[in-house]
């Protein structure tokens, strides 16, 4: 490999291939374009010719027009990739709600992309019906690209990554305490791992087809809800159906996008040893269920609903949707108590497993936050004992626990400090706790000011500001955004 230059970071790569993901976003736009097209929407449709057009304009500049002398791409690379491509392809996502009129201001144009490609789901539309057919697609397909991940997409669509920086690129928008590989080469297990989520993509759509949604309406809710994004064709989202069938599909697969991929593949080679045996899934089960039940028995208690196998529904429902960070949401929760407020609060906060469509802080991290905590606490009994964290019957390395605990510690810190700036535009502490806590879980689910009763739309734009970038530190697991702010990342080795 050719030696570095003096250069401390290879910008002209970094934008070269900033290019390259542009070109995939614009080719992306020809979707939504064909549907406005389908539903005679003009003004939808030539939102997306200016759109694509500028997308691919700017990207064939940056990916033709630049020509780095080194074309390594190392870990520093990949980090600052990563986290600006995400900028970039909100930027660039914006311009059809801006073409079509959506939005006629570029702080909720982009808001709503960045919500979108985060898969957070806060949006700033209050009229979701009123948006042409094109725009809702594109507004789908956003939460249908970040789910698994806009790098994770080049790298199964652009072999000459998988040296190094791809390894980079992997592990930086992956999630996880550990990042696993299907196959030995990254691009392939990139294409092992789109080729999942596409099939379950295409599965969920034939399901809700074969219920009451058309082809449209089925087609976006497969795509946000096998992501865990959460936005919906509908303003009261999947229960305009007032379907059981369709909650009970909805619900199979938001628990589905809360597994790890990497299960997910075992069971599809038969390896379903694997998937009895893993404690990070027993967990998940077990958390989903107790929480389902208990929101449950506060329903009945509180004589909510006509009978027990619809509380069933709607608590499993929203225990899942919170669970796994999809953001549907069905009964008006708030005016419900602070019960279930709370415990969707908790749900909201861990998320599903590591490795998943799914946000928060992931239960694996939780698993060994609890299991060093049990140790400690047994080593102030017992001070010269060396006690390891096992995970699946595996120690977990020092680093990695130490890694946990910071995790915990800065993504805690991130959620008062954005709760506080929210409280300078007036909002109270709780709502304010409350919507910062979602936009970093990538939830969308708000309370009070943000909640049912209220909107995102109202929100000082600031405070969209703020909450868009917490969006995207939460979606690349805070490190891969943040150390772009600290000194080592800019002082040479």
């Amino acid at each position: 490999m050719a030696k570095r230059s003096n250069q401390h970071i290879n910008f002209a790569i970094v934008l070269r291939m900033q290019g390259w993901l542009l070109l995939i976003e614009a080719a992306f736009m020809l979707l939504p374009l064909i549907v406005s097209w389908l539903y005679d929407e003009t003004t939808a449709l030539w939102s997306f010719i200016y759109s694509t057009a500028i997308t691919a304009g700017a990207g064939a500049l940056m990916a033709f027009g630049i020509r780095p002398r080194n074309k390594s791409m190392l870990k520093r690379e990949g980090l600052m990739l990563t986290a600006i491509i995400w900028v970039f392809f909100s930027v660039f996502g914006m311009l059809p709600y801006l073409f079509s009129d959506t939005f006629n201001n570029v702080t909720d144009a982009f808001f709503e992309t960045m919500a979108g490609f985060t898969t957070t789901g806060s949006s700033v539309i209050r009229y979701v019906e009123e948006i042409p057919h094109g725009v809702l697609f594109w507004r789908s397909m956003t939460q249908w690209i970040g789910g698994m991940g806009i790098i994770l997409f080049t790298l199964a669509v652009i072999p000459m990554l998988n040296q190094k920086g791809g390894i980079a690129l992997f592990n930086a928008e992956v999630t996880g305490i550990t990042h696993e590989r299907l196959r030995p080469r990254v691009s392939q297990t990139a294409k092992d791992l789109w080729l999942i989520y596409i099939g379950l993509t295409a599965v969920l759509t034939l399901l809700l087809y074969f219920g009451p949604m058309d082809w449209f309406d089925a087609v976006c809710h497969a795509m946000t809800t096998t992501s865990t994004g959460g936005y919906s064709t509908k303003n009261i989202g999947v229960d305009y159906w007032q379907s059981s069938y369709v909650f009970i599909v909805v619900i199979i697969f938001m628990f589905i996008g809360g597994i790890s991929f990497s299960l997910i593949a075992a069971v599809g080679r038969g390896n379903f040893k694997r998937l009895l045996n893993n404690n990070t899934l027993r967990w998940y089960c077990m958390t989903a269920l107790v929480t389902t039940v208990a929101i449950m028995a506060y329903m009945a208690y509180k004589g909510f609903l006509n009978s027990n196998g619809d509380r069933f529904i709607y608590s499993a429902f929203d225990t899942l949707s919170a669970l796994t960070s999809t953001g549907f949401s069905t009964f008006d929760y708030e005016d419900s108590g602070e019960f279930v407020t709370v415990v969707l609060m908790v749900m909201m906060f861990f998320g599903g497993m590591a490795g998943s469509t799914s946000g928060g802080a992931k239960l694996d991290r939780l698993i060994v936050l609890l299991k060093n905590m049990a140790n400690e606490f047994y080593r102030v009994l017992h001070t010269n004992s060396v006690r390891a964290v096992h995970i699946d019957g595996k120690p977990v390395p020092n680093h990695a626990v130490n890694k946990v605990n910071t995790f915990f510690a800065v993504y805690i810190l991130i959620i008062m400090i954005v709760a506080l700036y929210l409280t300078f535009y007036g909002i109270p502490v709780f709502d304010a706790m409350y919507t910062s806590m979602s936009a970093i879980s990538n939830v969308g689910i708000g309370h009070g000011v943000t909640g049912a009763n209220g909107s995102w739309v109202s929100l000082h734009p600031g405070a969209k500001w703020v909450l868009a970038f917490e969006m995207m530190v939460g979606r690349l697991e805070l490190f891969t955004v943040l150390v772009i702010f600290t000194r080592s990342f800019w002082k040479k080795d």
